[in-house]
């Protein structure tokens, strides 16, 4: 899809097949990989430390932090923080454990390091996370820099869009949650964002949970920015850019699912076509509520006949891949929403198996979906585009030429890429 800039969806792409052992590690290192992340979820505590993890793997420190970077887009030490402070959100919010209990039952060695590591990941205290047991508003902190206008701007991109809606500072957003489909505010404002969650009935633990979670994908709070920041402005290329959108930070889907299906609808065509067939696709099997329309879930989605979507715009191959897609979800064949838990590379696997999907729909999805830092969406031509100004080319470069240009920006090639085609809009402006 030909993506305007500013207007961050899927590029056109000539989808070229997953290549072997994408990012450099082969199956044997994402299966020890993920045996290593299911025993360490198994008893958190027990896992204080890198040298812990090492010693659970069997491997040296620089052995650990490469398996990591190559699979879990992270160091092992930001991994292991990430998960503790996971494991803590279920804690407090549904046994109502206070901090320094939760903080002990995921081995943290103090209450006020638990505290730092649960504000980065959460964007709020521990206090306020388990008081979402009793109510359907909070409140995340944004971080210093936020640039609010540009992640509003991506999710109101369709002001025809039945799914959501921005209103200046405000987002309305219809989602599917535990309860069932209920429509998430979100009013952003300097340092703060207010996030309410109207739904048929009172809203549950695990519905409270996924608003929490939804909320700071949708404001593109899961990544590392000041991390980035740091290490992309040593770079001589990448750092002008950064300098000019500090603060920048990459929203994603609601869930992994919509990142999917939106992927495929934008295969090979520009961002308005891509978007009325989206809209299309919410109106014949989204679920209804406040006059909004929440995405289709992979039965309502799967159930469509493929002739439905022809007499919609849609060419056959496209409304196969979709339904196939959504089919395929539905019947447990691919869980998009637990490939975070696992593998990067094991998840590019599983998503490229798939009818219609190759290296480009993969990684999109690896980094808008399901939010991997590392994915480099090898194909896109905005991208390429990007890529040959910022070297001052003198072609546009193929397909193996960004996978090798874009190395340099590792472990950071989704946020590498966001600055990459934000870069284009100055190309417009003159700048």
């Amino acid at each position: 899809m030909r993506r305007r800039p500013g207007q961050t969806a899927a590029p056109v792409s000539a989808e070229p097949r997953a290549r072997a052992a994408p990012h450099g590690a082969g199956d044997d290192a994402a299966a020890r990989f993920e045996a290593l992340a299911a025993r360490v979820r198994a008893d958190i505590a027990a896992y204080r430390s890198v040298p812990s993890l090492a010693r659970a793997a069997g491997s040296d420190r620089d052995a650990l932090t490469a398996l990591f970077l190559a699979h879990a887009h992270v160091t092992p030490s930001a991994w292991l923080k990430r998960e503790r402070a996971l494991a803590a959100r279920t804690i407090l919010l549904e046994h109502g454990a206070s901090a320094a209990a939760a903080a002990d039952a995921v081995g943290f060695a103090s209450e006020a390091a638990f505290r730092r590591a649960f504000m980065q990941a959460a964007r709020m205290t521990p206090e306020a996370y388990r008081g979402l047991r009793g109510g359907s508003s909070f409140e995340l902190r944004l971080p210093a820099r936020y640039r609010s206008a540009d992640v509003l701007a991506y999710h109101g991109r369709d002001p025809e869009s039945p799914s959501e809606r921005v209103d200046g500072s405000r987002l309305m957003k219809a989602v599917t949650t535990a309860d069932g489909t209920a429509v998430l505010e979100i009013d952003v404002a300097p340092g703060r964002a207010a996030v309410r969650l109207h739904g048929p009935r009172r809203a549950s633990r695990r519905a409270l949970f996924e608003a929490h979670e939804t909320a700071l994908r949708l404001l593109g709070l899961t990544f590392d920015v000041p991390g980035f920041e740091a290490f992309a402005l040593r770079d001589p290329v990448l750092g002008p850019l950064v300098a000019k959108r500090r603060g920048l930070h990459l929203p994603l889907t609601a869930n992994t699912f919509d990142a999917l299906c939106w992927a495929i609808l934008g295969q090979q065509i520009n961002l308005a076509f891509a978007l009325g067939l989206r809209r299309d696709v919410l109106e014949l099997a989204g679920e209804r509520i406040g006059g909004l329309i929440a995405h289709p879930t992979p039965e309502r989605l799967a159930a469509l006949d493929p002739a439905t979507l022809t007499r919609r715009r849609f060419s056959r191959a496209k409304a196969e891949y979709l339904i196939d897609t959504a089919a395929a979800v539905a019947a447990g064949d691919l869980d998009p929403e637990a490939l975070g838990r696992g593998s990067a590379v094991s998840a590019e696997a599983a998503l490229t198996r798939l009818r219609g999907i190759g290296t480009w729909t993969a990684r999109y999805v690896l980094m808008r979906g399901v939010g991997f830092v590392d994915a480099a969406p090898v194909g896109d031509v905005a991208l390429a585009a990007a890529l040959q100004h910022v070297t001052g080319a003198n072609r546009r470069p193929t397909g193996d030429e960004v996978e090798a240009l874009m190395r340099r920006f590792s472990p950071y090639r989704s946020l590498a890429t966001f600055h990459l085609w934000a870069s284009l809009k100055d190309r417009e402006k003159g700048r």
